[in-house]
């Protein structure tokens, strides 16, 4: 694979996936394809008790290409992307996000869809696609979710970027440690103590249930926003100057329409 790497821990029952684009962990059309094409072979694991996402180097993602957000790309960009989240939801297998450095936009929503989230002190979490003119569909279903509505509006329609402590205290992250070796010493632990004692297929079952509500709402929102991203909002001149503008390295002008 290019652009993920595996490995299997704890006798096989952890399975550690890295992306590595060699920068900025971008999540474009050939990672999203190969997390799905992973993701799908485990289906048939049953022994899987955990899967852990990470970015290699100082940070977990920039988040998904910008490139493949321009409105001849969109359907396809968010049909791949969304597909990795559908897969997610259908596995039931416990899901953890180690976080380092940005954690943006799509970087986030990967981050976002685990059960736990764990961060060092250098993470930065932020959905700034409004910035661009668009909006975060994964997200804005995830984070009234995790975190509530009054919360999850203020990160979702200003675009902010948020500290890990900040993260922290909004209930989003487990827990925040110092640095990236202490943030996986620490996960190692965390596994050690909570996962690798338990029964795969029981595990399986109380994400399942813990995970009834949730699951609902991704299953049935995401398609309508995909609907709405692609349909709607795709044709208005503000969302193509937003992208444009990103990729012409200039300041928007925004026409309200």
């Amino acid at each position: 694979m290019q652009k993920i790497k595996v490995e299997y821990l704890y006798e096989n029952t952890v399975a550690r996936i890295v992306l590595d684009d060699g920068k900025g962990n971008v999540i474009d059309d050939i990672m999203m394809n190969e997390l799905i094409e992973l993701l799908v072979s485990y289906k048939t694991r049953n022994d899987l008790k955990l899967i852990t996402f990470e970015g290699a180097g100082k940070h977990f993602s920039f988040g998904a290409s910008v490139e493949e957000h321009t409105k001849e790309n969109a359907l396809k960009m968010l049909t791949t992307f969304h597909k990795i989240f559908q897969t997610i939801v259908e596995l039931h297998i416990p899901t953890m996000s180690k976080i380092s450095g940005q954690c943006l936009g799509g970087g986030l929503e990967l981050a976002l869809v685990c059960n736990f989230m764990f961060a060092d002190k250098s993470a930065k979490l932020g959905q700034p696609e409004i910035v661009l003119g668009v909006f975060a569909p994964p997200a804005s279903i995830m984070l009234p979710l995790k975190i509530g509505n009054a919360k999850a509006e203020e990160l979702l329609i200003t675009g902010k970027i948020i500290s890990a402590d900040e993260a922290k205290n909004l209930g989003l992250l487990n827990e925040v440690f110092e640095d990236k070796e202490m943030l996986e010493a620490e996960t190692e632990k965390w596994i050690t103590s909570n996962i690798c004692t338990k029964s795969a297929v029981s595990l399986k079952y109380a994400t399942r249930a813990a995970r009834a509500s949730f699951d609902y709402f991704m299953n049935k929102n995401l398609p309508a926003f995909t609907d709405m991203f692609v349909k709607e909002l795709m044709e208005t001149e503000d969302a193509n100057e937003g992208i444009n503008s990103f990729l012409e390295k200039r300041k928007p002008v925004w026409k309200n329409k």
